[in-house]
């Protein structure tokens, strides 16, 4: 079998790619940039059943982000550089991979000195805030206004936050937060903007992280149905490397109290404890009295796990659906351009995990729903290779602004507009490297295209390569597979050149390995 080398786009033909034309708009567009924490895009319906558990997503819920797909363009292969929270986030913020822009881990506190696009914003005029989850350590800079939630690490909680403002921490507010995010985004939107120029306002919501406590109206969600389980929820993770049995990430053994709502969260007040218990104390009771053991304990704790997270994203997208309303009331969508994303993908008992850090589809993933009126025709669908990398550079774009040469963004403007690109990248470059860590998933590197994705565990000398044509659900890796081995040499190269094209230093001197 022989391959034709795809284009490789290097780093300084990238830049220059990148750069704005000369023709700017008449009005620039105010810019919203709604994001959330974790969410998988087969947890959003316009994106439709993209993987092992099609059945499940007829059960998901999100008529807003529906809505804003139908009105603008969905993207479907988007990915992240390091699927973790404040590296992707860093990542947007800079247009830059974590080797440049020093967010490596989660443990990391962001250097916000830096130049960032929010930065870049203001020296051209614009009016920036950011409001709601931020888990960036330092304060947010580059933003006229913010206000951050400040608990647990500044994940904060799903009820009762506290936000930390540019005016100080402020006191804990009561009521659910994606509400409290969401009635603070509209009165920034009434009550701060400067009318005289352009904004851009980052809307930014906890959900659906960690431990996807939905809003007071969604506990009964579900309530009397059985979800779909995933095809691979007994995955054995053979056929792949060892990391995949090193992991500490599966429903059946790793989730604890807090998760599976066995305990009520500590930050609710009596009214809400009263509520959270009249919605899952009496399922309680009734699994303490079963005493489930094996295959039965595990598919229960699935069963609670995604019908919370399902819930809380349908808590999150009537909020959303709040905003986008705001906008047409107000007259402000005509000349807004709204962005959905969120920082990385999920998993939703795929290979019988939750949580993401991994380069497998689930976790790499990232949703990018973009309505720009008058510029993307509604109802579309892109499928070029994007990474979050290219968010700073593409909303520098959208408001005529230039895109810095040291920035390592690609705009997504030309495919905005349904245009095509001469030159576009072929690889999607990830490097993930918080170990030890939560969930103790092994550092990693690789590249994916539109068919194949080739994963080095540096760390353990060990391969693996996904054909997504044949196995879209990366059950059996085909790197020690005869009918491979030119393709495993072509793709180790362009590995290599990709990784020098991007800046990364870490060695690929280590021999290689494909099993245990």
């Amino acid at each position: 079998m022989k391959y034709t080398r795809p284009l490789i786009i290097t780093l300084p033909a990238m830049l220059a790619a990148c750069q704005p034309g000369a023709e700017q708009p008449a009005e620039r567009p105010n810019i919203i940039f709604i994001f959330s924490d974790d969410h998988a895009t087969h947890a959003i319906g316009a994106y439709g059943p993209k993987n092992n558990n099609p059945e499940l997503h007829k059960h998901v819920i999100t008529p807003a982000l529906d809505k804003l797909a139908a009105e603008g363009m969905l993207f479907e292969n988007v990915f992240c550089t390091n699927s973790i929270c404040g590296p992707s986030r860093a990542a947007i913020l800079t247009g830059k991979h974590s080797h440049f822009n020093g967010m490596l881990r989660n443990d990391t506190i962001f250097d916000g000195s830096q130049q960032t696009f929010p930065k870049l914003f203001q020296e051209g005029g614009y009016k920036t805030a950011w409001i709601g989850k931020w888990h960036l350590f330092s304060d947010p800079t580059g933003f006229d206004d913010w206000a951050i939630l400040t608990q647990w690490g500044q994940q904060g909680t799903y009820y009762n936050p506290i936000f930390g403002t540019s005016e100080g921490t402020k006191e804990p507010e009561t009521g659910y937060t994606a509400t409290l995010i969401t009635d603070r985004a509209i009165d920034w939107l009434e009550q701060n903007r400067d009318g005289s120029r352009p904004f851009f306002l980052a809307y930014s919501h906890k959900t659906p992280h960690r431990e996807w406590v939905p809003g007071p109206d969604e506990y009964d969600l579900y309530k009397d149905i059985d979800l779909p389980v995933p095809a691979n929820f007994f995955d054995d993770y053979s056929n792949r490397s060892s990391a995949a049995t090193m992991q500490e990430m599966e429903i059946a053994r790793h989730m604890n109290e807090r998760d599976l709502k066995l305990v009520p969260p500590a930050y609710l007040n009596e009214e809400q404890l009263a509520m959270f218990m009249e919605a899952y104390g009496p399922e309680n009771e009734a699994f303490e009295e079963a005493n489930l053991q094996g295959d039965e304990l595990a598919l229960w704790k699935y069963q609670r796990y995604v019908k919370d997270f399902l819930r809380s994203v349908t808590s999150m997208d009537k909020e959303i659906g709040r905003l986008l309303d705001y906008l047409e009331e107000s007259g402000l969508a005509e000349n807004t351009v709204v962005i959905y994303s969120s920082d990385q993908g999920f998993f939703l008992g795929d290979h019988g995990w939750y949580d993401k850090r991994w380069m497998y589809e689930e976790s790499l993933r990232m949703p990018f729903i973009a309505r720009w009126p008058g510029v993307t025709e509604p109802g579309s669908r892109n499928s070029h290779i994007v990474q979050n990398i290219d968010f700073a550079g593409t909303f520098l774009d959208m408001a005529g602004l230039p895109i810095p040469g040291d920035m390592q963004s690609l705009s997504m403007v030309p495919l905005l507009k349904g245009d095509e690109p001469e030159k576009w990248r072929e690889y999607a470059y990830y490097h993930y490297y918080a170990y030890p860590d939560w969930h103790m998933v092994k550092p990693h590197y690789g590249i994916r295209c539109d068919r194949y994705k080739l994963i080095h565990y540096y760390t353990l000398d060990e391969w693996e390569l996904f054909d997504l044509e044949r196995d879209p659900d990366e059950m059996h890796s085909v790197y020690p597979d005869p009918e491979y081995s030119d393709l495993v040499s072509f793709l180790k190269e362009e590995l290599e050149r990709t990784r020098v094209a991007e800046g990364d230093t870490v060695e690929m001197s280590a021999p290689s390995r494909h099993y245990r």
